[in-house]
């Protein structure tokens, strides 16, 4: 009853809102800062080709490298960045690596180190030529860790003045060293005692080799540090730099024996602090 004594009107509730209200907002999660993690591993420029490629509907020229070489620096502890041919450029690339590594690739044209081509040799890319060569000596005045892999090695030499054999099988007899296309020839080399590549692989090792050129004459200033059964040259390293070592093989193609890979990275860390 109400206060006058009728019936009490019926409770009404009060109405809610059309829509639920919105849950208080989330805490703001801070960004994870990579740099300091980016800032500890070094950067590793690695030069690359620039050829015709292909992906979903797209054929175009692009820049390009096997993934093994990324795999290898990343396990290593560096931070790999590429580096395709360029008109020019080098110095001021080379002055933001901490290290430098000259990759694989096709025959470097012949009238670099003064000889007419071989017919077995292929034919010159003449941008990429300019632009390693242009690397290599930037690094090289620079003081900069370099490590060169098969035509990386090669490149080395001739721009040292070195020359190379075009065909190796002329000169040792047989293909061994490039049996098959798209095939790596498992080898072994024995390694110079008391050399830096010594120092990293002990007196011998067994490599995954894939050329058919090799050094005919050695650069200024290199000396050979392992050869293979045959006496072919399978690396070199230049006495006086803080690392320069060139390989004939493919130490990328090894994932279990990242050791090659690990001395240029502590070579290229200490780069880093040093500068």
């Amino acid at each position: 009853m109400n206060a006058l004594g009728g019936p009490a009107a019926p409770h009404r509730p009060t109405p809610g809102p059309l829509w639920p209200s919105p849950p208080p907002p989330r805490p703001r999660s801070r960004p994870i800062d990579l740099r300091p993690a980016l800032a500890s591993r070094p950067l590793i420029g690695v030069s690359s080709y620039l050829d015709e490629a292909a992906w979903g509907p797209w054929q175009q020229p692009a820049a390009l490298i096997p993934q093994a070489y990324i795999d290898a620096l990343t396990r290593a502890g560096g931070t790999p960045v590429l580096l395709p041919p360029q008109g020019g450029g080098a110095d001021h690339v080379v002055e933001a690596l901490d290290g430098l590594l000259l990759s694989g690739g096709p025959d470097i044209d012949p009238a670099r180190y003064g000889a007419t081509a071989h017919p077995r040799t292929g034919a010159p890319n003449t941008m990429r030529d300019d632009w390693e060569f242009e690397l290599v000596q930037a690094a090289l005045e620079r003081d900069l860790p370099v490590l060169g892999v098969c035509r990386g090695m090669q490149v080395l030499n001739v721009s040292l003045g070195g020359e190379l054999i075009q065909h190796l099988p002329d000169r040792v007899g047989y293909d061994g060293h490039q049996p098959a296309p798209a095939t790596f020839a498992q080898r072994a080399v024995r390694i110079r005692p008391r050399s830096v590549l010594g120092g990293i692989l002990g007196g011998a090792a067994r490599v995954s080799c894939y050329h058919h050129q090799a050094i005919e004459r050695l650069g200024t200033g290199l000396l050979p540090a392992a050869w293979s059964e045959d006496e072919t040259v399978e690396a070199v390293e230049l006495p006086g730099h803080r690392f320069v070592v060139g390989v004939q093989w493919h130490p990328e193609a090894d994932a279990e024996d990242t050791r090659l890979f690990e001395a240029f990275i502590t070579h290229s860390r200490k780069e880093r602090s040093d500068s």
